[in-house]
């Protein structure tokens, strides 16, 4: 599915052109996504100023003066920014149309996707009240890792892919991330020590960063706003590699399922 790296693009790609701009109405043409869309979202949008779009973990908070409509993208959803006349394609299920005659489009084939409203800090809802800090933030730090991590038995990969923990640190991410900081998938969380925890923050941001500066990943059918295809693919070191040589040894890469994922890794860099 869509991750941070993803979400982010798509929040920089819309940002420009939706925020300070007019709601004149939403269109749902289809109210069956992982939760019912609100019957009376475009009572609360229509005629509405979209204050702000931020992000928190992988949701999308376009912010009025009413208050916050919540977006995830699931696994197959993309947003472009279309002409308000632009013919409907297949799953196209809901249009956010704005004065300037310019519509957010909401496209997602799975339906996995999920949109919420609340006029409380959105920041309390109950999807994200619990969640863990943003990796990019100076609150995910190796004091703040190593604390979490302390007599943890969880694989280290798993760990750093729990939302509580730490946001957004998917599956792509994760192996990359454990691959530059030498780490085995495998081990114990609370096992680490403090030097490798650091490297492995460090990791952890330098490779959301590339991604984000890159436009996310390829993979998943994932398009930023514009339709044109992210292309952090090209740079992944070992994720979709299983067998193939490491690019730093030469040893082959191993693949095995970790928390039924598809983990990739060195057997020879990562220990």
């Amino acid at each position: 599915m869509p991750e941070l790296p993803e979400v982010e693009t798509t929040r920089r790609g819309i940002a420009p052109y939706v925020e300070q701009q007019t709601v004149r109405r939403v269109l749902v043409r289809e109210q069956r996504l992982r939760w019912p869309v609100p019957t009376r979202l475009n009572s609360y949008l229509k005629q509405q100023r979209i204050v702000s779009v931020r992000r928190r973990g992988k949701y999308l908070l376009f912010h009025n003066d009413n208050g916050c409509m919540l977006l995830h993208l699931g696994m197959s959803g993309k947003l472009f920014l279309v002409d308000a006349d632009r013919p409907v394609q297949k799953h196209d299920h809901i249009d956010f149309e704005f004065s300037n005659n310019l519509c957010l489009r909401l496209n997602d084939p799975r339906r996995f996707g999920s949109i919420h409203w609340t006029r409380n800090d959105p920041l309390q809802h109950k999807l994200l009240a619990n969640l863990g800090p943003e990796p990019l933030s100076k609150a995910f730090t190796t004091d703040y890792l190593k604390l979490k991590a302390v007599k943890r038995k969880t694989a280290i990969k798993s760990f750093i892919m729990d939302s509580h923990i730490v946001v957004g640190v998917g599956n792509i991410y994760a192996n990359e991330a454990l691959f530059k900081a030498n780490i085995d998938p495998e081990r114990a969380a609370g096992a680490i020590g403090y030097v490798r925890l650091e490297r492995l923050v460090a990791a952890i941001k330098q490779t959301l960063r590339d991604a984000i500066k890159a436009g996310g990943t390829t993979l998943r059918d994932f398009r930023q706003s514009s339709g044109k295809p992210g292309y952090f693919s090209q740079q992944l070191l070992v994720y979709g590699r299983g067998g193939e040589p490491c690019l730093v040894c030469g040893n082959t890469l191993r693949e095995i399922r970790l928390g039924q994922r598809t983990t990739v890794y060195c057997g020879r860099c990562q220990r």
